[in-house]
């Protein structure tokens, strides 16, 4: 476990020393979770999810999905005029709110 020092600068930015980062294994634009208790800042470093596991929540979305549209009794063939109406109604608002 490595221990090091830093501060903040005026608009709240913290430096994470460079030790620390290889250590963690973080470059440019990881993202990280930031959690914190009373006088503790916590940072966790978020975990890219591999392309099999991307893969498995977008078919359990799916499946979720399947199931809710067929609870409410639409069809895959009603889709198309769903987001068609969508659309229209989308576009009409859209219209309104740019009149002067």
């Amino acid at each position: 476990m490595n221990i090091e020092t830093t501060k903040m600068s005026s608009r709240g930015q913290i430096v994470i020393p460079q030790e620390i980062r290889e250590d963690v294994k973080a470059d440019e634009w990881t993202i990280f979770i930031v959690t914190s208790n009373k006088d503790t800042i916590i940072l966790n470093k978020m975990q890219k999810p591999s392309k099999e596991q991307l893969i498995k929540d977008l078919e359990k979305m799916a499946k979720e999905g399947r199931r809710r549209l067929e609870a409410m009794g639409v069809k895959e063939e009603d889709i198309p005029g769903i987001i068609h109406r969508h659309r229209g109604i989308k576009e009409w608002m859209s219209f309104l709110i740019r009149m002067p």
